[in-house]
């Protein structure tokens, strides 16, 4: 019996997601009395995965599992954990991730919890802390079924160092057609850009801006932070962003460790989308702005005074702390 991990790679590299799971897996794997065991799906090697206390890794190589494909992931992920006897599979809770789960679950009759924050709570019966309402509290949830499937949410347990022996090998699921019935055809990706997904930190823009001509500013931000871009939905719908950045509950939910956000009011729709960032920075000119409630800092005052003079103000102290 092992705690089974679904580790996302791309380039052959594994994700950030993949290090924090196996982390996660380990805790309740040490709670179990057991082992951890990750599947991956075109990565190369274990890399780091050692360092998490993954103990083995069974490597698909299926050329037809390079891109992403939830029933088949799914079939494949469902064949790993019999083979390996798995009672618990653990998953990040990005959109892919989100879409195989509940397919997993059904395959497996298992139960799904998602949005999951922290280890559990006890084993038996097996209760995890979530959160609700938006984030904005916790629920606990007694996983009563054979087969358990935990949604970890991002950057919510973070990375836990655990040097580890890990074994390899190849693992060919048992694939039919039908799992092949939806396939993707194309990825369109930004290039040499940090993507909101996988941001740590995130540098959003709202109608304060006053145009599209002025992002510039904002961008050169996020470069020195080595953040991505987002927007409200406003400017998304006006044209002056591209929908992909739109960022709320209408958009792309963020759960960055730095979320700052400039010339953006706070409508409910948008605190709900980004709630679960751990620090968010608020910079508005109107004082009575909704997002300042929400804000762990606020700055009242003009943005494109502070915005320039804050990224100078980054760049100085990284030349001086390089």
């Amino acid at each position: 019996m092992s705690v089974l991990v679904y580790t996302e790679s791309e380039e052959g590299k594994f994700k950030k997601t993949a290090f924090e799971v196996a982390s996660y897996a380990k805790g309740v794997a040490d709670m179990l009395g057991t082992e951890v065991t990750a599947v991956s799906f075109g990565a190369q090697s274990a890399g780091d995965l050692g360092n998490y206390g993954v103990s083995k890794l069974l490597k698909v190589n299926d050329e037809k599992l390079q891109k992403f494909n939830a029933k088949a992931y799914a079939d494949a992920l469902k064949q790993a954990a019999e083979k390996e006897g798995a009672k618990v599979i653990v998953l990040s809770q990005s959109a892919n991730a989100k879409y195989l789960a509940p397919i997993l679950a059904v395959q497996l009759e298992a139960g799904y919890a998602s949005n999951v924050v922290a280890l559990p709570e006890g084993t038996e019966p097996l209760q995890v802390k979530r959160t609700a309402f938006t984030n904005k509290a916790f629920s606990f949830t007694t996983i009563s079924t054979d087969v358990k499937i935990i949604g970890l949410s991002k950057n919510a347990f973070g990375l836990k160092e655990n040097q580890t022996q890990t074994t390899e090998e190849d693992f060919s699921p048992s694939l039919t057609e039908g799992d092949f019935a939806v396939n993707v055809v194309s990825v369109d990706k930004a290039a040499d850009k940090v993507t909101i997904a996988d941001a740590e930190i995130v540098v959003s823009g709202g109608r304060g801006m006053k145009g599209p001509e002025n992002w510039g500013m904002l961008e050169e931000l996020a470069e020195t932070l080595g953040a991505a871009t987002a927007c409200s939905k406003p400017v998304s719908d006006m044209g002056w962003r591209p929908h992909s950045e739109h960022v709320g509950q209408t958009g792309k939910p963020v759960a960055a460790n730095l979320y700052i956000a400039v010339g953006i009011s706070g409508a409910i729709q948008h605190l709900a989308g980004v709630s679960a960032s751990k620090t968010k920075v608020v910079i508005n000119n109107d004082p009575e702005a909704p997002f300042f409630k929400a804000a762990d800092y606020g700055v009242v005052g003009d943005a494109f005074e502070i915005v320039p003079k804050l990224t100078e103000k980054l760049k100085e102290f990284k030349a001086n702390n390089a």
